[in-house]
């Protein structure tokens, strides 16, 4: 699955940058990933819930919104409510992540967990039993465009067995420098979904972009 972030789309121009990804076929996204920031949980500020709402009236592309917010147990319900496919939240920043689980997908979206790059997987496996989408940084969360931090795959695999074991049912999404280069190692190791920006918003076509993505995950994900 190919989730282009909308974070590298030119903001100007939103409506026609999310048509450009839901063509048909292998150039058409899996889901539309939306960072929503706050300045206090990362230092950067991006767009919150009349955006979001905005998007869901001019695509059928389910929206995938990540939030980097402090209080998700407050704010994240309200995305769901607006009708967001899937709304993940920070481990380091929810209070009670089992409880906002819940609340989510009572509120009709699937939950989703966030790990920072430095917060190790192991301490959260008996939350993780409550989320639909495990959501592992692959830079630290608050600005587009950072390279890609290897190390994490350690976690993917991680996650990757214990899904493929029956201990955890979940989709194991990367978030942070995907491109041509990273996307075949996150691959190898286990992602199911892939968020990628300027991979896809740097490129001429979007759409061919998403369907080369595609098929360069889908290939060394065949070889296993």
């Amino acid at each position: 699955m190919i989730a282009p972030s909308i974070l590298s789309a030119d903001f100007a121009r939103l409506g026609e940058e999310i048509h450009a990804v839901a063509g048909a076929g292998e150039t058409r996204a899996d889901w539309i990933h939306v960072d929503v920031m706050d300045a206090h949980f990362v230092p950067n500020l991006t767009l919150g819930l009349p955006v979001v709402q905005s998007l869901l009236k001019v695509t059928d592309v389910p929206i995938d919104c990540h939030l980097m917010i402090e209080n998700p147990d407050k704010w994240a319900i309200g995305y769901a409510e607006a009708g967001a496919y899937n709304v993940t939240v920070h481990v380091e920043a929810a209070n009670d992540p089992v409880m906002l689980a819940k609340n989510l997908r009572a509120a009709g979206a699937k939950a989703g967990l966030s790990l920072k790059p430095g917060t190790p997987i192991e301490a959260h496996l008996d939350t993780l039993k409550h989320y639909d989408t495990l959501l592992i940084m692959s830079v630290e969360p608050g600005f587009g465009g950072q390279s890609f931090i290897a190390d994490v795959l350690e976690k993917v695999r991680t996650a990757r067995r214990l899904v493929d074991t029956g201990h955890l049912k979940l989709v194991v999404e990367i978030d942070g420098g995907i491109n041509a280069d990273t996307i075949e190692q996150a691959a190898e190791a286990g992602v199911d979904c892939f968020v990628a920006g300027s991979a896809v918003y740097g490129a001429h076509d979007p759409g061919k972009a998403i369907a080369a993505l595609r098929e360069q995950a889908a290939r060394v994900r065949g070889a296993h």
